[in-house]
């Protein structure tokens, strides 16, 4: 067997899953799963970068997704949790879940299933919390901006809950923690980062003008089961 390789991924879920399929497909002896942005390369250290494929991503995802669609769901979920070294628990666990002679029930019995699970609970919680309490303020050109600092990447899974209270009004959720938000300008939703030389937190929103410090769209592809199956639009869910 080749020596053991770090796959090097862009940070994204689709990135995650493409890591994935390249470590199957390969036959890798995988030793970890970094993102691009805290890789840590050590001197004598075999590295792969991968670079995303949404084909190879949709084809583990529908996968994992015959196997079980609670396996689906908690992968996701717990990959939002952002935990240290979470990529290499859920490459063991889907790892696992496509082993035919090792089989995971759906009782949650089994340690590494349990320890997803109580990880992907724990995002959940949040992201009721954060459909529940986040507070709105309205800025001087009439957008409902509210910021959270998460514990959890959890804006790719609130965003519907808002769509659906806030269908008449344009609002923008920012994590400012992680320095990105979702902003609903009344026909759809879209990641986006605000302009940070002229942006802070601290500033009085009464005065804020969201729209003018809007600088980019970003390119983020999360994942989750709808009723047609795989989300390809690069959208929030």
């Amino acid at each position: 067997m080749d020596n053991a390789t770090t796959l090097i991924y862009d940070g994204s879920f689709n990135g995650f899953l493409t890591a994935v399929y390249k470590a199957f497909d390969e036959n890798i002896n995988v030793l970890d799963i970094q993102k691009n942005t805290i890789a840590q390369r050590g001197l004598f250290s075999n590295t792969k970068t991968v670079f995303t494929q949404m084909e190879n991503a949709k084809s583990v995802w529908n996968g994992v997704q015959t196997k079980s669609h609670i396996a689906i769901r908690n992968i996701y979920f717990a990959f939002l949790s952002e935990q240290k070294d979470i990529e290499m628990l859920l490459y063991i666990f889907i790892k696992k879940l496509f082993s035919p002679t090792d089989m995971i029930s759906i009782n949650f019995t089994d340690d590494l299933e349990s320890k997803i699970y109580q990880i992907a609970k724990t995002v959940a919680k949040e992201k009721k919390y954060m459909e529940t309490f986040a507070k709105f303020s309205t800025t001087s050109d009439a957008v409902h901006v509210a910021f959270i600092k998460p514990d959890n990447d959890i804006l790719p899974l609130i965003s519907r809950h808002y769509r659906f209270q806030y269908a008449d009004k344009t609002w923008l959720i920012y994590d400012s923690k992680r320095n990105y938000g979702l902003y609903y300008n009344l026909q759809s939703v879209a990641f986006i980062s605000l302009d940070a030389d002229t942006f802070s937190t601290n500033i009085n929103l009464s005065d804020l003008n969201v729209k003018s410090l809007l600088v980019r769209k970003l390119h983020r592809q999360p994942m989750q089961k709808q009723r047609n199956g795989y989300v390809e639009e690069r959208t929030a869910v």
